[in-house]
């Protein structure tokens, strides 16, 4: 669903939740389990950051893996031993009961760890049940068990992460992750209640705190919040720029401008290329005009926010497919028994109506809400006949089904060359494209210099590798995007899911007063050997930005369909955009002028769909389109996730 069309002070505190979480680092997990509790219109099984599976608790596996390996090698009653054993155990890193865990017991618990690095949360989870079976006492096993059953929404979870704080109860980690799976089902109480222990028990933990921030802002403990804010900063936070933003929200539900804009200047210095940026500094504007008066802030309270060692990547792999298969499968349970009639979208005749702007509303006394709820959708497609865009339809020309029902009210059609443009652009930075690293850069610049269309249009530009970095930020100068393209390093992993991921973040939290298309185009050649997002969070986070995704291989060789391949596809197909393969480094300028006029022929089709609930659960779309008696082939997402209707404490 749009961002336009549902944007709520939930769904933007779980994008910050999920930015955070992703900040926070992955010795807790991106926020899979920690976003349907953010976010409005994100279904419980998870979009961004904490990923509840195979990316969670990763640092804490890594050291416990490195560390249990390492007593089958060594006499555990070594001095030396046994003072590094307890600067674990103070570190958090494992449970004083972990030591005595027999070997059998550990070599289940490292072939889960590699599992879990693999995505394959289902399989780490038969192991860390033989491990248990064999020692019940094993704390981090419990954990790690509890974060694979989560990535796969087995209730089990929460018990095996209670059976870990049973065990021990200095654990921090134990109830790190119960704090977490509270704040997934919006729990804040016991979301704080938890977090506030993991505190206690680690209280130099800046990933820790910063969780605590967000239970505590969201339990409405705004004070709380600010002295929570406070301890992060006076650590060493890096990465977690975030929690300031958040600050920023719990100080403005105070009406204190003073200390927010202190907050959103905080979080600016520290993070000026966030996907929060752009609403930082408006609000800032905002509120440094307004300080005596009513303050309109145009919205906050969003996301949460989170080497050049070479990687070698293949275009077949096993985690490649695996990332396929769990797409697979996740496509068809989404259409089991979906076959829309082919009715006419003229059940409702009345001609489009121009959506109203959203208000721009004070900070309020109890919550800093930026924009009302609103169930409409707000769909981008395009249309084709034998290779050539269709750009005369008209709206009797269009069918359409929402969860197999006809709209109950069309508000708008009208083609995307008439709205602003919102264009990420990210490019592959890693080693696998290095031979042709210069003409993409080149060919990239001639693109956007192409497709912005005066000041309206703005884009980014970002490169990725094992990291993404934003190297210029939204403008409408080209010749600034080309400064931030001609930056771009080549070297390091791919970690395409995480990029693209960022990518959806940045574009759906750019603050907006008028309805806009948000475009992402990548250029890559479609593998992937460090991302901790997985392919199916990262099209569910396309999915609810509203971001249209285009892919442009950069591989040479056309002649064979390779998983890498599919994963730029599936990536496209399933956000309504287009992949395109030109097999030629030297055909990419032209495939890139192509792509320009396919992102100006599209169409925006805005409607109230029938029958809506707020449930967070996943409605399919289905668009069909015929014209003087041909029927067209039509380019469009295949559904989206209702909001799900917030709780309040």
């Amino acid at each position: 669903m749009s961002r336009q069309g549902i944007c709520t002070g939930s769904s933007r505190a779980f994008r910050l939740v999920k930015a955070l979480l992703l900040t926070v680092g992955f010795s807790f997990g991106w926020a899979l389990a920690a976003q349907a509790q953010f976010d409005s219109s994100t279904p419980s099984q998870g979009l961004p950051f904490i990923n509840a599976g195979p990316d969670s608790g990763f640092a804490q596996l890594d050291f416990a893996e490195m560390y249990l390996d390492q007593q089958n090698k060594q006499a555990r009653l070594v001095e030396q031993g046994k003072l590094k054993n307890q600067k674990l155990i103070d570190g958090g890193v494992v449970s004083a009961l972990d030591l005595a865990a027999p070997n059998n017991a550990i070599q289940q618990f490292n072939l889960a760890t590699s599992l879990l690095k693999q995505q394959n949360s289902k399989g780490a989870a038969k192991c860390l049940e033989k491990a248990i079976h064999i020692y019940p006492n094993f704390v981090s096993a419990h954990n790690a068990l509890g974060l694979a059953y989560q990535d796969h929404d087995d209730p089990r979870a929460k018990t095996e992460f209670e059976e870990a704080a049973h065990l021990d109860t200095r654990f921090p980690g134990s109830f790190l992750n119960l704090g977490l799976l509270a704040l997934s089902q919006k729990d804040f109480a016991a979301a704080e209640t938890n977090l506030d222990k993991a505190a206690a028990l680690s209280p130099q933990s800046a990933k820790i705190l910063s969780a605590l921030a967000f239970a505590e802002n969201g339990n409405h403990h705004y004070s709380q919040t600010l002295k929570t804010t406070e301890r992060v900063h006076n650590l060493d936070h890096r990465g977690m720029a975030n929690v300031h933003y958040i600050a920023a929200a719990a100080s403005l539900t105070m009406n204190d401008l003073d200390d927010g804009i202190r907050e959103l200047t905080q979080f600016l210095n520290e993070d000026p290329t966030n996907p929060l940026a752009p609403t930082a500094r408006r609000n800032l504007e905002i509120l440094e005009k307004q300080k005596q008066g009513p303050v309109p802030v145009a919205s906050a309270a969003g996301r949460n926010p989170a080497s050049d060692t070479h990687l070698e990547t293949f275009p077949n792999s096993d985690r490649l497919k695996q990332q396929l298969n769990a797409v697979g499968e996740e496509s068809a349970s989404n259409c089991e028994g979906c076959t829309p009639p082919a009715e006419n979208l003229k059940a409702d005749s009345s001609p489009p109506a121009a959506l109203p702007s959203p208000p721009s509303p004070t900070v309020p006394s109890s919550t800093w809400t930026i924009r009302t709820t609103v169930d409409e959708t707000a769909l981008f497609f395009a249309v084709s006949h034998r290779g050539h865009m269709v750009n005369d339809l008209a709206l009797s020309d269009i069918r359409i089904r929402d969860d197999n029902k006809a709209p109950q009210r069309i508000l708008e059609f009208l083609p995307q060359s008439k709205l602003p443009l919102r264009l990420g652009l990210i490019i592959d930075t890693s080693g696998s494209v290095q031979t042709r690293f210069s003409f993409e850069k080149h060919a990239a610049a001639k693109f956007l210099e192409k497709v912005l269309n005066g000041s309206s249009d703005l884009a980014f530009v970002a490169g990725f590798n094992s990291e993404t970095s934003i190297t210029q930020d939204f403008t409408a100068a080209p010749a600034d995007l080309g400064n931030g393209i001609e930056q771009l390093k080549n070297g390091g992993g791919t970690a395409l899911f995480d990029a693209v991921s960022l990518a959806c973040l940045k574009l759906a939290d750019y603050p907006e007063r008028e309805r806009v298309a948000k475009v992402l185009v990548i250029l890559s050649d479609g593998e992937d050997n460090s991302s901790h997002r997985s392919l199916k969070q990262t099209i569910e986070d396309a999915e609810t930005s509203g971001v249209t995704i285009y892919t442009v291989s950069t591989k040479e060789d056309s002649s064979t369909m390779t998983d890498a391949d599919k994963i730029l596809d599936v990536l496209a197909e399933r956000s309504g955009g287009e992949a395109m393969f030109p097999g030629d480094i030297s055909a990419l300028d032209k495939t890139l002028d192509k792509l320009r006029d396919l992102i100006r022929s599209r169409y925006l089709l805005a409607y109230k769909p029938a029958g809506f609930a707020p449930n967070g659960k996943y409605r399919t779309i289905h668009l069909t389109a015929e014209k003087n008696g041909k029927r067209l082939e039509v380019h469009t997402r295949k559904g989206y996730y209702a909001r799900l209707e917030p709780t309040h404490n």
